[in-house]
């Protein structure tokens, strides 16, 4: 017997998940959102409703793990989520296609912005280990700054995690990624 799909509502640019039981196991079976209103929870039995990006939401609705439900009460397909993403957010096929590529290697990502990058990626996940690298998403034909490029690897060395540039070629969509390591001369 399959699991039954929890059901996710739009709102805005984020996707709540406001049962408080189905909603959690998302979280536990992946580290997949977070907990609304906490903002590092210390245990994985919270009894909470759970907000997930647009990229998680469209990852899960693709592998059949959630519904998504909009302001209509209409359950969206995956490609009306993504249309969703891609107004919601520049490059998001981009950010999209390197949080699928990260995940089938088996890491848990997360949102990186407070470290400045794309995604915080992690072995085994927040609160079990500390995420070894910081991958940022970049278009493919962007030309890089040095004066960022250094920005970008003081503080990944200063939270002593990897800084990768990851970019998504336009036409073959291959995804590439660039890590940066510092050393003293």
């Amino acid at each position: 017997m399959s699991e039954e799909k929890v059901k996710t509502y739009v709102l805005g640019s984020r996707i709540i998940a406001w049962d408080e039981q189905r909603g959690p196991r998302l979280y536990k079976e992946g580290y997949y959102g977070k907990f609304v209103g906490i903002s590092k929870p210390k245990e994985l039995d919270i009894e909470r409703p759970v907000e997930l990006s647009l990229v998680e939401a469209l990852y899960l609705l693709e592998r059949g793990r959630i519904e998504v439900i909009d302001h209509n009460g209409k359950n969206l397909k995956p490609d009306e989520l993504r249309e969703l993403g891609r107004k919601a957010f520049d490059m998001f096929d981009d950010v999209y296609e390197v949080y699928k590529d990260l995940r089938a290697k088996g890491y848990v990502v997360r949102p990186g912005l407070k470290f400045g990058s794309t995604f915080a990626v992690y072995r085994y996940g927040p609160g079990i280990d500390h995420a070894p690298f910081l991958v940022h998403v970049m278009p493919y034909e962007a030309k890089l700054d040095p004066i960022e490029i250094v920005k970008a690897g003081r503080l990944s060395h200063s939270v002593r995690k990897r800084f990768i540039l990851a970019t998504v070629h336009p036409k073959t969509r291959e995804i590439r990624y660039y890590m940066f390591k510092w050393f003293k001369a």
